[in-house]
């Protein structure tokens, strides 16, 4: 067990109403398939476009394996393993340098429709129990990069009118995909965000046991495993 496990920090107790099972979908799994871009990854028994075009008759399973994991708290090992092309972060960049890449992970298709499956049901619990900071700007609805700058902006004009002087604070938290702890993700998914239950037993399933490998110029990878960090190209990722 490494230190950080060993020694978890606090965190405030969450008092609302835990969430501790998943509700089981129907429809919506259609629904989100439909909206989904139709993106195939090289992991997929079959191209995106085709499970698509017989989603009729594909539906019922597909559904069926989704509500198995919802209720079991059980990610299927297939969904846990990524491809990852590294992708310049802009395209001025030297390739040259190692550091200009963004790791990538390509997900299978129907694990991504999971994650979303996921996602709408913890969106609900944090929303009714305002769990989000009322700043939070990223990967929430409604909030962007735009309503950010807009606090910023506001904040010092404002402070300028009363004749203050602002002094404004940038950090950049290097690598944060990658390294995350599960221990201490755990941990406060538990205790301050009242994750309990199949619910919690879902997420660590989630994040233990994963394995990518790495595609560079057709030539691919060993295969290793994730101790740290969630995927960066998955749906839940960025929430997390």
């Amino acid at each position: 067990m490494d230190a950080a496990s060993s020694s978890l920090p606090s965190f405030d107790c969450f008092d609302g109403d835990c969430m501790m099972m998943f509700e089981p979908v129907t429809k919506d799994v259609m629904k989100i398939i439909k909206a989904s871009p139709p993106k195939s990854c090289c992991l997929d028994p079959i191209p995106t476009p085709l499970l698509v075009i017989h989603l009729e008759h594909l539906i019922e399973p597909i559904t069926a394996m989704i509500n198995q994991s919802l209720l079991s708290g059980i990610v299927p090992v297939s969904f846990k393993h990524a491809v990852v092309l590294p992708l310049l972060k802009k395209p001025n960049l030297s390739p040259e340098e190692l550091s200009n890449f963004r790791p990538v992970s390509n997900l299978p298709f129907l694990s991504k429709i999971l994650e979303k499956v996921v996602l709408s049901q913890l969106k609900k619990h944090l929303t009714k129990n305002n769990l989000l900071d009322n700043f939070q700007s990223a990967y929430r609805e409604f909030h962007n990069t735009e309503t950010a700058l807009l606090k910023v902006q506001n904040d010092l004009i404002c402070a300028a009118d009363k004749g203050h002087t602002s002094i404004l604070a940038l950090l950049d938290l290097s690598a944060a995909f990658d390294s995350i702890d599960h221990s201490i993700l755990l941990e406060r998914l538990s205790k301050t965000f009242g994750l309990s239950g199949v619910v919690l037993k879902w997420f660590s399933s989630y994040v233990s046991g994963r394995t990518q490998c790495i595609i560079i110029n057709n030539q691919t990878s060993p295969v290793f495993d994730l101790n740290y960090g969630v995927p960066q190209g998955s749906v839940l990722g960025p929430v997390l």
